[in-house]
């Protein structure tokens, strides 16, 4: 299964599913789904506030956790899930295609689990693995059920593609899927039409060892930090959450994803270490 617009904002993966069906593209192995999931959000995108429609209610990305799914709390995206959720059960494989409100290098995040660095590893693109466990606010569609299993063999990717409005961005999501097919062992090939980017040298790896959630609404970095910026010493501090001073753990600690506008509850960053084989 692969999914796109679960924030109506990131149109990348739309551009590259819709690619997909109007080449009439099909795996050489086993069954494909392709989703679009918060439609509601992405037919309101309207290009003069291009942040406004990322989503309906509440985040899509943070309603995955069975209880919630099953419990009586009504939105649109927690009835779009509802629909999906058949589906993500069914599959093998899940690829959800994502990208970065600010510039960042594209990334899969992969989860906690051996059998998540190990499939993206094999996938051997894009350059950057990000290992973590999710937010604090909700579950991920890539942390669902058995994807967040260790003992299960189903896997799930979420793929940042890069900035929103990247031109590149579509060409990422659609070397990323195929990427995805080939190490699923659905896809022998690439199609000839496709436009090709070059694989990355080598794989870095990143795993996450904090992720700090946002208490107050006066959550502020002390300068403007870029994704995966390292931190040279430990103890550096990095933002102030009110009074509350947030400090680099380690030396050499890596940023990920630091967030323009932390929202009280939500993650502002995650902090790493690159993992040396």
């Amino acid at each position: 299964m692969i999914s796109a617009i679960i924030h109506g904002n990131e149109i990348c993966g739309a551009f590259a599913l819709d690619q997909l069906l109007a080449s009439g593209f099909t795996v050489d192995r086993g069954r494909l789904i392709l989703v679009f999931a918060n439609t509601i959000a992405f037919l309101r995108f309207d290009p003069s506030r291009p942040y406004a429609s990322r989503f309906v209610d509440e985040d899509m990305n943070r309603v995955w956790s069975v209880d919630l799914l099953e419990a009586p709390q009504q939105s649109v995206e927690l009835a779009r899930a509802r629909e999906i959720r058949p589906f993500a059960e069914s599959a093998d494989y899940l690829l959800d295609l994502h990208s970065t409100s600010l510039p960042a290098p594209p990334m899969l995040l992969c989860g906690t689990h051996v059998k998540g660095l190990d499939f993206a590893q094999k996938m051997g693109y894009p350059s950057h693995i990000v290992a973590d466990a999710g937010h604090a606010a909700g579950v991920r569609l890539r942390d669902f059920a058995a994807f967040g299993d260790a003992t299960s063999a189903q896997i799930a990717m979420l793929v940042e593609c890069g900035q929103h409005f990247d031109s590149n961005s579509p060409a990422v999501a659609l070397n990323t899927i195929f990427a995805f097919l080939r190490a699923a062992d659905m896809l022998d090939s690439v199609p000839k039409d496709v436009p090709d980017l070059p694989p990355p040298d080598t794989q870095c790896h990143i795993k996450v060892t904090d992720v700090v959630t946002t208490q107050s609404n006066r959550f502020a970095f002390t300068r403007n930090f870029q994704c995966f910026e390292k931190v040279a010493k430990g103890g550096t501090l990095i933002a102030l959450d009110g009074t509350r001073k947030i400090v680099s753990p380690y030396d050499d600690c890596v940023l990920v994803m630091p967030t323009q506008q932390p929202v009280q509850g939500q993650t502002a960053v995650r902090l790493g270490r690159y993992v040396v084989k």
